[in-house]
């Protein structure tokens, strides 16, 4: 996923279903979950995607 598309999805994901998404990157492109499931590599994390911080 190119990074443009994963901030538009990432975004949209927090703010539907109200919870800490994460965007990160991998050797692929882009990926985008919820920050509760997050297990990997904190140095991988691009952003913090928060929807009660606005």
């Amino acid at each position: 996923m190119s990074l443009n598309l994963a901030q538009a999805n990432a975004w949209s994901l927090a703010k539907t279903l109200m919870v800490c998404v994460v965007l990160f990157s991998t050797p692929e492109g882009y990926g985008v979950m919820a920050e509760a499931e997050f297990d990997g590599d904190t140095s991988s994390i691009v952003h913090v995607y928060d929807p009660f911080d606005r």
